[in-house]
């Protein structure tokens, strides 16, 4: 075999452990916000009423300056008294609510979204499980322990609500409305009241917000609405623009390995596009959180609408931010019955606390139309907010959610350069079959993973079965034609180009492709798609979230966490205090990784390419290597990766042993020898490629001979 040959065979299946390497190892990027926040105007101390605000004026007009007396001001009503202690609402008992929604007294916004029952590891989701089997005699996990969606952060020295009340814009002033100015009603929580003055104290405007929530027992446990009415108190009509802070992001996930936040738009086409105005898409108006930040570094504050969204004429219909499991979003409020417009936003700005990252934050404001309310006249904003799991059976089954498409902020791809790899299409497949699996079959998650790595193998094995047959017939026919090919050598030792043309014409004559020994590589390669897309189905489907134990038979040792979640770790051993690492901390002895190794040495035993009797000894080393880099890379890249992607590989790997065993039995009785082709035989592919190449490699060197002859 030709030195070509082998180092082109060497470096293939190289190529491919170094490219499974960075598909399963990628992590995502998060640059550090550029200095463009400079230009933000410094907020003063924290007790003025003066909110944070972008660093570019209002999407229209820039709000003039400031006077000495200001023409218009916030207070709280007359006969009211400012927010102390606002009343929460919903309940963090799961059978009155899905969730408790705290309210800030500045801004009248959320100060957190706890859930009730969704907690932050599956030790505390498996202690809340066994609380409520027992009737209550078993306690319940600590509150701290609860999943908390969004909460109050820190911009500028203010803590800014999230969906809070930044500022009125009327007839061209910006006035703030984001301090001690609101009264709440005790009766009503989340309803809260404020009145813009002029500069004589008379009343011009009356605005009232009321958060409202349907409980557990509704048709959508996760619907939140808010809706501002806004009075014309004087005997003129007003230009009245909202401001509000909207969803920014989510909680920093510390385990996560790659960034998984992203910035999300539902939209419908213009009206010459889509008469009906029915048909809402999220195709391409997704945004990765670090594709974001660089926008803001650039100087571009507007999230929506883009370049494309402008000059396209989108409508808005739904805007949200998510994480790995959860989502917040804006939508409109009666989408599934009138327009499906969210008319109450026309402007999504970006904004950034300028930290570097971990303690980077991006926030985001709404801004609405300008609108002129008439003298004595009100006039009604509503949205509706999403905040809830990412779960299909609730954003594709439930209106208006479905009729609003936001099952488009369900997105199973991976971030970075994965993303390129990760097939959309393969991942919802894969999670419909596992689905199906789990719950018509086996009723377990572990167990619908090693169903579909059945599958999978026998799709597969006539690939295997010709792969191996291949290999076998290429390493007989090498030891065959040894000695022919060792006098080609001698012969042709100062004529490569020419060695290489008779090497090439023995192939063909005897009905050799050098392509045999890559065949071995086939399984591999067909299964690398099905491994990213299960990856991101493992990683971010929320039905596996905490509900997908390998069995649950571990659980009842003492609450051990061994296989209880296949979207984590397997936690074989759990450390008290994580160690850190220099990708990672390491929390946790993993044993599905070990045994993985363990099996690749076994299958290494019978399934590694042969060693050839033409082959050098470097080539015989380089071989080993690649072993033993197959036995201690993939431990390594899934030591930190889902375990029911581990176990997907490791009963792939162990049915993989079994099945080689048995085609090699078969593949031993066959008669591989090569023999020589009778008449001509059309090149395949490869040789015609090589002979193409050697054409090339002639007529450069006969140019080069005609340059020297003169």
């Amino acid at each position: 075999m030709s030195p070509t040959i082998k180092k082109f065979l060497f470096t293939s299946g190289l190529t491919a452990l170094l490219v499974s390497i960075v598909l399963i190892w990628s992590q995502g990027s998060t640059p550090t916000p550029a200095t463009a926040n400079a230009a933000i105007q410094p907020a003063a101390s924290q007790e003025t009423t003066v909110p944070p605000t972008t660093p570019s004026p209002a999407p229209t007009a820039a709000a003039p300056a400031v006077p000495a007396t200001p023409a218009f001001s916030a207070r709280v009503p007359a006969g009211l008294t400012a927010v102390t202690a606002p009343q929460p609402l919903g309940s963090l008992d799961p059978a009155v609510a899905p969730y408790q929604i705290e309210f800030a007294k500045s801004g009248a916004g959320i100060a957190r979204i706890t859930f009730a029952d969704f907690w932050q590891s599956v030790d505390a989701s498996i202690a809340a499980k066994r609380s409520r089997a027992s009737g209550g005699t078993k306690p319940m996990p600590a509150d701290r322990d609860r999943y908390v969606l969004i909460e109050s952060r820190k911009l500028q020295g203010f803590d800014i609500p999230v969906l809070g009340m930044r500022a009125i814009e009327l007839d061209g002033t910006v006035v703030s409305v984001f301090g001690a100015v609101w009264a709440d009603d005790a009766a009503r929580p989340g309803t809260f009241t404020t009145e813009i003055v002029d500069a004589a104290g008379t009343p011009v405007l009356h605005l009232t917000r009321a958060f409202s929530a349907v409980g557990a027992g509704g048709s959508n446990p996760y619907f939140l609405s808010i809706a501002h009415t806004i009075t014309n108190k004087d005997g003129k009509a007003h230009a009245v623009r909202l401001v509000q802070y909207g969803p920014s992001d989510m909680p920093r996930d510390p385990t996560s390995l790659t960034e998984v936040r992203r910035f999300h738009f539902g939209y419908l086409f213009p009206p010459t596009r889509d008469p009906s105005q029915s048909f809402v898409t999220a195709n391409g108006q997704m945004y990765e959180r670090a594709d974001v930040e660089k926008q803001f570094a650039a100087g571009d504050l507007n999230l929506w609408p883009g370049t494309v969204a402008r000059d396209s004429k989108f409508g808005l219909v739904w805007y949200g931010v998510t994480d790995r499991y959860f989502a917040f979003a804006v939508h409109s409020a009666n989408g599934a019955s009138t327009s499906k417009l969210l008319d109450s936003v026309e402007t999504v700005r970006i904004n950034t606390n300028g930290l570097a990252a971990p303690d980077d934050i991006l926030f985001t404001e709404l801004w609405s139309p300008l609108a002129t309310i008439e003298a004595g006249a009100s006039s009604t904003h509503a949205l509706g907010v999403y905040a809830g799991p990412l779960d299909p059976n609730i954003l594709g089954g439930l209106q208006p959610y479905e009729s609003l498409q936001m099952e488009g902020l369900i997105v199973y791809l991976m971030a970075g350069c994965c993303t390129y790899c990760t097939f959309s299409w393969l991942a919802d497949s894969l999670l419909w079959f596992l689905t199906f699996i789990h719950n018509y079959l086996v009723f377990d998650w572990g167990l619908a993973i090693i169903g579909l790595v059945v599958v999978v193998r026998v799709v597969l094995h006539p690939v295997q079965k010709k792969s191996q047959i291949s290999m076998q017939r290429f390493s007989r026919a090498m030891t065959a034609m040894k000695p022919e090919l060792d006098q080609l050598q001698k012969k042709f030792k100062d004529e490569p180009a020419r060695m290489q043309q008779e090497q090439m014409r023995m192939f063909r004559e005897r009905g050799v492709s050098p392509a045999g020994c890559i065949g071995g590589l086939l399984p591999t390669f067909a299964q690398m798609p099905i491994w990213m897309a299960l990856y991101a189905v493992l990683y971010f489907a929320f039905p596996l979230r905490h509900q997908a134990p390998f069995f649950g038979v571990f659980q009842s040792f003492g609450d051990w966490s061994f296989l209880a979640d296949l979207s984590a770790p397997d936690n074989f051993y759990r450390f008290g205090t994580p160690i850190p690492m220099y990708l990672f901390s390491l929390s946790a002895i993993n044993l599905l990784p070990v045994l993985m190794g363990i099996v690749f040495y076994i299958q290494q035993q019978y399934m590694a390419p042969p060693v050839t009797p033409n082959m050098s000894e470097e080539q015989v080393a380089q071989q080993k290597m690649m072993k033993w880099m197959m036995v201690f890379m993939f431990p390594i890249m899934t030591y930190v990766v889902p375990s029911g992607l581990t176990l997907y590989i490791l009963t792939s790997t162990c049915i993989g042993i079994v099945e080689g065993r048995i085609i090699k039995k078969q593949v031993d009785a066959m008669d591989l020898t090569a023999k020589p082709v009778a008449g001509k035989k059309k090149p395949d592919l490869l040789g015609r490629m090589y002979e193409k190449a050697l054409d090339r490699m002639k007529e450069r060197q006969q140019t080069q001979k005609k340059f020297k002859d003169r």
